[in-house]
């Protein structure tokens, strides 16, 4: 990315692939927002800029870069891969981290409290932890996980009859309407996933599956 692009980024504002910070508060903090971009559609970080798109500039190029590279391989699981650029704006310097979409999903937070593996995916403008679903379905579209066939049963056949009038399902209503348990919802819904009959959506408060009207 050169300057100008960089301005373009800055005046387009935050997005799914656009992030702004006013500076990097700590390895962990911006390692969450790398692992989003990096599980999602890869995307751009801006230091030094504010919430209202105003240049404010980074204090310390220096001490920034090391906490990004702090991040990058000691707080995100596998480590990830980036490119960070300096420019400055009259007299004000501006990080560019620029992080492509993984081969290597999902990305994990490293963090001091090791008991619960956390992911997270970009969702708009913000980066929201990532549903043990997703996490599941990143790793087997990153070749980590074979081809899988499946059998429609009457679970399954209930499923697209719902879906042939609601569009949408979450892993609890589909466990309220076969009468199951969540977490044996959660893995049929994962495994039509896989067969590529149905695809996940990421949403803030739970997500959702839809059927794939024209399946590869």
């Amino acid at each position: 990315m050169n300057f100008r692009q960089c301005i373009d980024v800055l005046e387009a504002g935050e997005g799914l692939k656009v992030e702004f910070k006013r500076k990097v508060s700590t390895p962990e903090k911006i390692a969450k927002e790398m692992i989003a971009f990096a599980n999602t559609a890869g995307g751009v970080i801006l230091i030094g800029i504010d919430d209202d798109r105003s240049i404010v500039g980074v204090e310390s190029e220096k001490g920034e870069m090391e906490f990004i590279e702090q991040a990058a391989t000691w707080h995100c699981s596998p480590p990830i891969e980036h490119e960070v650029r300096i420019f400055s704006n009259r007299g004000l310097d501006i990080l560019c981290v620029e992080i492509p979409e993984s081969t290597c999903k999902p990305h994990f937070l490293v963090g001091a409290d090791d008991s619960e593996q956390k992911s997270y995916v970009r969702i708009g403008e913000k980066s929201v932890q990532a549903s043990r679903e997703m996490i599941k379905v990143m790793t087997l579209h990153s070749g980590k996980t074979g081809p899988v066939r499946i059998i429609v049963g009457e679970a399954e056949k209930r499923l697209f009859e719902y879906l042939e009038h609601r569009e949408r399902i979450t892993v609890r209503e589909y466990a309220e309407l076969i009468n199951i348990s969540e977490r044996r919802a959660s893995r049929l819904l994962v495994r039509l996933v896989r067969a590529r009959a149905l695809a996940i959506h990421t949403a803030e408060k739970s997500d959702y599956f839809t059927v794939i009207q024209n399946p590869l």
